[in-house]
Parts: C-alpha cells; structure tokens; sequence
C-alpha cells in the first residue's frame, strides 16, 4: 500500500481545498457542519442547492469514467477530495445514494438505455434516489426478501415493504430487490429494479427515532407500478446486482467520514480539557485509546481500498472495516457522555433539543445495525475468513 501522493495529486488537493475556501461563503456560509447523522433534516433545501451548486463545479461523480459525466479520477484522488471535504466541515451531501450506490452500479450492469436516462440526474442531482433493501422480515438477511413484483405487460407490480429506507420522504425513485420469481429461495429469484417513488401504490412514513428525527422511513408498495425496462442486469440476478451496490456503499467516501470522526473526537478531548475531566484517569485512558482505534481504522481502510482497486475479493474485508467503525463510533458516543458527566442526562433545552453529543451518543448506536449489523459481519468474517460452521439458517 503506498501512501505517498504524486504532485498530480496535490495538485488536485490544493484545486479542492481552494475551491471550498472561496464557495463555503456567501449564501453557503452557513451550511458547514449542517446535515450529518440524525441531522438530515438540517437546510436540507439549502444543501440541494450546494450539491448542484457542486455539480455544475464539476465536484461530483468523481470516480465516474469522463465518457459518463464523471472526472475518472483515480483512489488516491478520491480520497483526496474526500478528506479535503470533510476538513473543511462542508455540508452532508444529499445526492450520495444515487452518485455513491446507484451510478456505479448503472455503470457497471445498467443497460445504455438505463444509463443514458438516470445518470445524468444523478450527476447534476436533478433526482434523488433511496435504497428499498430491508424488510421487516429481511433486515441484514437480504435474501430473505418477500417484497414480490409481477411482469404484467410493459410494467412490473410491486406489492410488499422496505423499512430503515433513508430519505425516502424525500426521494424521486427507489432501487429495490423485490422477489420476482414465484416460490423461489433465498438469493435466487430476485431481481433489482428502478421504482418512481411519485405514483399511486407509494405509501412513505416516517419512522420516529431515538434523536426526535426521521431520516428512516417505511415504504408500502401496493400495486405500485414500474416499467419493463427497469431492472438492472438481467431478472432473477438481482443478488448478484445488489452485492455490488454494497461493495460501493463501502467506497472511499468512508475515509472522509473517519476525518469527521477525528473532528469528533478533537471536540470530546476540548470539552475533556475544559470540564476537568482530563484529570480522570479512566477518561483519559479512553480518549487515547480512541485516538489509537481512530488510526488503526484509517489504515485499515486504506489497504482495504488498495486490495479492492487490485481486485482483490474486498467482501471479508469490508465486513471487519464495517464492524470496526460501526463499533468505534458507538463507543465514542458513550465516551462523550461520560466526558459530559451528569449534564449529559438532560435535553440541551426543552422539549427534547439535543447537544451534539447526546445526538452523537443516540444516533450511534443504529450505527452497529444499518449497512449490515454487527453480528452479520461476524458471521461474515468467522465463515469466510477463519472457516468455522456457518450459522444455522431457517
């Protein structure tokens, strides 16, 4: 794994980090920082208009090939402009479903027709997307899925619910594994198809959480309606297509995340320093060994990164880098409540307004459950990777 940066890369890094400086102004002042987890809902028109404002920059789809929208830059560039990203505190993005999961994965199995028709809105977020996977009977079981969808003429009929659907209040379609082969099991039979989310037979609720807000939601599918044309790769191969898709949700996007992690971790070691809870030497213990995991996770990442570029089979390795995270941050939510001490137990003001560390400590904990739970990815890792007797399954 070679870590150093060519001054091809630097100078992509000093063009991003110059771009931000002088667009992270004016009317988009105010977005730094807004819209992380559990926070979606925070200016989330005004983030639109920075996501495009992005686009027409040529700032998205970085990894997309040139002949599709995209810049083609390499691994080391993406990460690049992801850390830059995420140092300057720049607003969550709003388009990731679509750039991150789906446009890879249109590049990759979508017809040219598909691609010819979505990629574009993906690129300049003209439409936004969410991921119909999870089912109240088929969370991180996928192959358990019992939505079922019909061919009827030109059009697929879907009938059945997706559940922890991330901003599909807000979505124009839905990329979903349904079950479109009568009687078939586990991952044979299913298929990957392109849903608009605006029609009759779309019912979306929201899903109230632990932080007061409602990025999850449920969706009904009753009769909803999508065309023939509008399944990825060919029917009954939708578990090949959706794997894919999780192999891209766990992209380089994550290495800025963990620089979001590090500026978490910076806050909780000020507010350690200014409430004397430094002088704990159990407190301190904590914050240096989560300053220690923080690092083995970036480089962990990292050769991730470096094996999937090379082909290397990055499914195992993806779940230990899942678990990694999902657990270390989990742990420094719990850490910023002990940092916080007693105040920690009561709402920043009433009736539930949370401080960033109590959010922090709530919204971390789904953090170990969505994109494959925790106890999935050791499943994962003790059968494909120690050899050890797989689960029993139903």
């Amino acid at each position: 794994m070679d870590l150093t940066h060519s001054a091809e890369d630097e100078a992509v890094r000093n063009e991003i980090r110059t771009w931000l400086e002088e667009n992270l102004s004016g009317d988009f002042a105010g977005l730094r920082g807004r819209g992380g987890p559990g926070r979606e809902h925070e200016a989330f028109d005004e983030r639109v208009a920075w996501d495009r404002h992005l686009a027409a920059a040529g700032w998205t789809c970085l990894g997309w090939p040139e002949g599709h929208g995209g810049r083609g830059l390499g691994l080391i560039q993406k990460v690049i402009f992801h850390e830059e990203y995420a140092k300057a505190n720049a607003p969550a993005r709003v388009g990731h479903i679509g750039e991150e999961l789906l446009g890879p994965t249109l590049i990759a199995y979508g017809t040219e027709e598909q691609k010819q028709r979505f990629l574009p809105g993906i690129r300049n977020v003209t439409e936004l997307w969410c991921q119909g996977y999870s089912e109240p009977g088929a969370g991180s079981d996928l192959a358990s899925v019992s939505t079922r969808a019909r061919l009827e003429g030109d059009s697929w009929i879907l009938d059945g619910q997706k559940v922890w659907t991330s901003l599909a209040h807000v979505a124009d379609w839905c990329f979903v594994v349904a079950r479109t082969e009568p009687d078939s099991k586990r991952h044979a039979g299913l298929s990957y198809l392109l849903v608009p989310m605006d029609q009759p037979g779309v019912e979306v609720r929201p899903i109230d959480q632990l932080t007061g807000t409602s990025e999850f939601n449920e969706i009904f599918f009753d009769g909803a309606r999508t065309d023939a044309s509008l399944v990825v790769g060919e029917p009954g191969e939708g578990w090949k297509v959706a794997m894919a898709t999780l192999g891209f949700e766990r992209g380089v996007s994550t290495i800025g995340q963990q620089v979001g992690f590090r500026r978490e971790l910076d806050g909780v070691v000020a507010m350690a320093h200014e409430n004397g809870a430094i002088e704990d030497p159990v407190i301190r213990d904590g914050l240096v060994r989560a300053r220690m995991g923080l690092e083995v996770m970036r480089l962990n990442a990292l050769r991730t990164l470096a094996g999937s570029s090379t082909g290397a089979d990055e499914g195992p390795a993806a779940s230990i880098a899942k678990l990694v995270w999902a657990t270390w941050h989990r742990s420094l939510g719990e850490l910023a409540m002990e940092v916080a001490g007693a105040p920690s137990l009561v709402a920043d003001a009433p009736p539930y307004d949370l401080d960033p560390w109590q959010r922090l400590f709530l919204f971390a904990r789904a953090d170990t459950i969505y994109g494959g739970s925790n106890e999935i990815q050791r499943n994962i890792i003790s059968e494909r990777v120690l050899g050890l007797p797989r689960e029993p399954r139903p």
